[in-house]
């Protein structure tokens, strides 16, 4: 199930956050915040193209079709959902998320649907007829997430190595 992939509060960020502080330079922390936040920027864009590239086929039946009653593409919707925020203060650290408030409001729940592998939605619009389509439960945040965890990780850890010497 999607949710937030957090590298916060470790001790490591705790103890720069003081020091930054310490040494108050607003251009300082400015350039750890932007560091920290690339680090992320992997992970989001590889969020991003995992939930493009998901396939949901049809029901299997022969159905008439039509145009879609929406104009908005799905994928591409999810997609820009995906965000990056970098935290500074009592809790450093950058977080990659799901923003639902990004999401129309029939679309809010969809990443958890697709992650799961079952879509139920209305056939064209027409609420008295329903379809099912499974999405082959590819894992696309969770399976994502563990994949670029480690490099994001190592990333973060690299900005802290470099700031610490700045600061000594």
């Amino acid at each position: 199930m999607p949710s937030s992939v957090q590298i916060l509060g470790t001790g490591q960020l705790v103890e720069l956050s003081r020091r930054l502080r310490r040494a108050g330079g607003p251009r300082l922390r400015q350039n750890v915040a932007r560091r920290m936040r690339r680090a992320a920027e992997p992970l989001q864009r590889d969020l991003q193209q995992a939930i493009r590239t998901v396939q949901l086929p049809g029901s299997g039946r022969k159905t008439r079709g039509g145009p879609s009653p929406t104009t908005r593409p799905l994928r591409s919707t999810l997609a820009g959902a995906v965000r990056i925020s970098v935290r500074q203060g009592a809790a450093p650290g950058a977080r990659v998320w799901l923003d639902r408030g990004r999401l129309p409001a029939d679309l809010r729940n969809m990443p958890w649907v697709i992650e799961n592998g079952r879509v139920r939605h209305p056939v064209y619009g027409n609420r008295k007829r329903w379809s099912t389509q499974w999405a082959r439960p590819t894992g696309w945040w969770s399976r994502t997430v563990q994949a670029g965890l480690p490099r994001m990780r190592a990333d973060v850890e690299r900005v802290l190595g470099d700031v610490r010497r700045d600061l000594e």
